[in-house]
């Protein structure tokens, strides 16, 4: 059924029934996804449930055994050198020519494409202006990261694929290149992720794609996926001096689920409500409610319990 007034977003990337086969061993059994123009997509999954096999079909730098795929109209088993410049490529591992400069070879890999973008602009997206002149070989892992963005970029592609962009890094280079990431998205690039980190995916997705054992078990935003906004959230309060659980009102009373002396733990899929008695039953008695938190299950969480069904 179609809805007056609402436009279709065109999709960039379209997969039904992809299979993969290694002899007798599957490492794709049957995976459906689209990915949407202007959306970022995350692929998560453990090591060798098929994410890194999935990306190169994609790209076209592999032959599938069997299933539909379409990335920007075109089949990339039969795609070529017009469709290869509107895509861009991050691998997982790379080695940019060592002995140029950073100019020198995003200038180099500039030259493949028939449309490239202005060096000097790529290289201040990627944040490596100041490293210009600096020999690629001298770069820190970081740093080589951040080029390796910026060859995938040169070409201005309009999908983007990024394997792994940030195994190793520290916590600050992973935040840099998460802003770097999401600069991509203020220029209207489409991008495709996979990544071990649940907080990579929380932070870049619009949508998550959870790959296990060679088929997607669960898609959806960071919030929705696999059922996580509807999961009962964990409420937990430290009671004043002489204040026990037992005194606690029917509404809160009923959704505590351990008290350990003053702190008190309870779960409730209606938060707002156990939240609202609790706040109205301490101000009655003019009392304090301390370190009170209210959670519900991380990403992380959730995607430990989906790949745990299908182990």
């Amino acid at each position: 059924m179609e809805l007056s007034g609402l436009v279709p977003v065109p999709t960039a990337v379209r997969v039904a029934e992809l299979r993969m086969s290694y002899g007798a061993t599957e490492a794709l059994r049957g995976i459906d996804f689209d990915v949407r123009r202007g959306e970022i997509v995350a692929c998560v999954g453990p090591n060798g449930a098929g994410k890194t096999t999935m990306l190169e079909i994609l790209e076209g730098f592999r032959r599938r055994t069997a299933g539909d795929v379409e990335v920007l109209g075109v089949d990339p088993e039969h795609a070529d050198a017009r469709w290869r410049d509107r895509i861009g490529v991050v691998l997982q591992e790379s080695a940019p020519e060592p002995e140029l400069t950073v100019t020198e070879c995003v200038a180099l890999y500039a030259g493949y494409y028939g449309r490239p973008r202005p060096v000097p602009d790529t290289l201040a997206l990627v944040g490596l202006e100041q490293r210009a002149g600096v020999r690629c070989a001298r770069l820190s892992g970081g740093e080589r990261r951040r080029l390796d963005v910026a060859l995938a970029l040169i070409g201005d592609p309009e999908l983007v694929f990024l394997d792994e962009p940030t195994t190793g890094f520290d916590p600050v280079a992973r935040r840099a290149a998460w802003d770097m990431i999401d600069g991509l998205r203020d220029l209207g690039k489409t991008v495709l992720i996979t990544t071990h980190y649940m907080e990579e995916a929380e932070r870049l997705a619009d949508r998550v794609a959870v790959i296990a054992s060679g088929r997607i078990v669960a898609t959806g935003t960071p919030e929705s996926l696999g059922g996580r906004d509807e999961e009962a959230a964990t409420i937990r309060f430290v009671l004043p001096g002489g204040v026990t659980a037992a005194e606690l009102p029917g509404e809160v009373a009923v959704a505590v689920r351990a008290a350990y002396g003053p702190r008190v733990e309870a779960r409730s899929s209606d938060p707002l409500a156990v939240l609202g008695a609790l706040a109205q039953w301490a101000a009655d008695r003019r009392i304090d409610v301390r370190d009170l938190a209210v959670t519900r299950p991380t990403l992380e969480d959730t995607y430990l319990r989906l790949t745990e069904q299908v182990a």
